[in-house]
């Protein structure tokens, strides 16, 4: 069976729902699947999954939550390389550049990207839901 982790920052609750469907898509592929908010995970926790899911909203000037997520990812940047992950993310402005740089960042560590990142605009609608348990599903 697959351990799969799903680490999200949310401040609206836009991308916990989307993290919320990540977890319904890989559990129903048959994953074991955790969930980490930002703040309860770090790069020492990466070996202990198959795969991981990270989601993050668009901030500020298109750019990951800095206080929190931020730091977190950029600790387990060392330890991407070859690791299968996905990533998925709420914005409300702009037109995801900040999933693309994030996205080229994941690249360039090494990281195994399983399948086309996720955003939506604001809260998730059923279209949104449905590519987040794709997204799950693609993890396992």
């Amino acid at each position: 069976m697959s351990k799969i982790a799903i680490v999200y920052w949310s401040g609206t609750g836009n991308t916990e729902a989307m993290a919320n469907a990540v977890a319904d898509g890989a559990e129903n592929a048959g994953a074991a699947v955790t969930k980490y908010t930002a703040a309860e995970f770090s790069a020492s926790m990466l070996d202990d999954f198959d795969a991981i899911a990270f989601g993050c909203p668009s901030m500020g000037a298109e750019q990951l939550e800095e206080s929190e997520f931020e730091p977190m990812f950029t600790d387990c940047e060392s330890k991407l390389s070859g690791k299968r992950i996905a990533l998925f993310g709420s914005y409300g402005w702009g037109d995801g550049e900040w999933m693309r740089t994030w996205e080229d960042t994941c690249r360039s560590a090494g990281a195994n990207l399983v399948c086309e990142s996720v955003i939506c605009m604001e809260s998730p609608d059923d279209e949104a839901e449905a590519n987040c348990r794709s997204l799950g599903a693609a993890l396992v």
